[in-house]
Parts: C-alpha cells; structure tokens; sequence
C-alpha cells in the first residue's frame, strides 16, 4: 500500500523519533553550547526528517530527489556533530550513531526505488 502522507512511512517515523533521541541527549550538554553545538545538531538533525517530508509531496522525481539529497548532507551534518560531541566528553554517541547508520541506509535505500521508478 502507498503512503498517503510522509507520516505514513517508516524512514520518517524513525528519524522522527531520532529527532527527539537528539534533543535529550543535547540537553545534557554545558551550557556554553546551548547557543553553538546544540543549537547546530539539533538544527541539522530536525533538517533530516523535514526535508523528507518537504520532498515528500513534490511532483517530480527531481525534486522529491533534491530534498532527500539535502537530507542526507544534514544526516553526514550531524554524523560529524556525534563524533565531535564525543570526542569533547559530551556522553557516548554510539547508539545515536548506529541509529543515524540505519536511517541513512533506509534514506538511500528509499531514494534508489524512486530513480528506478522514472
């Protein structure tokens, strides 16, 4: 059956709830990196999901396949925040990482089905 809205599909559904993963882990970062490093994985983090849902309701496979692309230059964004936050002592990142993995794949996975769908 074919997904009526972005809710509908499973790739937003677990980047959604990555999302939320990320704004808690954040939250125990210092302070000083309320406004820097927080501000900045919580940003490209939310970018993953929105511009799915963004491409989501676009009409042509370009299009559909320019957001899901941006999706992904955010998901390499926050890869290399996870790394950083980890390598400050900010709190183990390994399961966000395996997670954020598994997202990628499903994006990629998802974005070859529609260019083999022209």
């Amino acid at each position: 059956m074919a997904s009526r809205t972005f809710e509908d599909v499973e790739l937003w559904q677990m980047a959604h709830k990555w999302v939320l993963k990320i704004y808690r882990y954040s939250e125990g970062f210092p302070k000083h990196e309320l406004f820097a490093l927080g501000s900045q994985l919580r940003r490209a983090a939310v970018s993953i999901p929105a511009n799915f849902a963004e491409g989501f309701k676009k009409f042509s496979t370009n299009d559909k396949l320019r957001f899901y692309n941006i999706a992904q230059g955010s998901l390499e964004e926050c890869r290399y925040y996870l790394i950083l936050a980890a390598d400050l002592g900010y709190g183990d990142t390994a399961e966000l990482k395996m997670e954020l993995d598994q997202i990628g794949r499903m994006l990629d996975a998802y974005m070859k089905t529609i260019r083999n769908s022209r």
